[in-house]
């Protein structure tokens, strides 16, 4: 085989070396659905969630309306365990963008 040609020499130790993502960031944008004043946040893309969500802190700080889950939602961490913020009470409604 002509060495010039193969493209795949060294592609075993490349792969060797490649570590996996722990987390990915990325910014994103969310609108309300009232009024459609936008806010722009950075977020933590997780695929092993779920669903989708946010600190009490952030909503509080920029005016979300709150509106109560009819049943609550326990939050489990990666290794099982209850997450300490306890359980989740609330919703919001927004649009989201990236």
């Amino acid at each position: 085989m002509n060495k010039g040609l193969d493209n795949t020499e060294g592609v075993r130790d490349l792969r060797c070396t490649l570590q996996p993502l722990k987390e990915v960031w990325m910014d994103i944008g969310i609108e309300r659905i009232d009024n459609h004043e936008k806010v722009s946040v950075k977020v933590l893309s997780d695929s092993g969630a779920t669903r989708m969500f946010t600190d009490k802190k952030f909503i509080e700080k920029n005016s979300f309306k709150l509106e109560k889950l009819e049943r609550l939602v326990k939050i489990r961490n990666v290794d099982r365990t209850g997450n300490s913020g306890g359980l989740v009470t609330y919703k919001i409604e927004v649009n989201m963008y990236y």
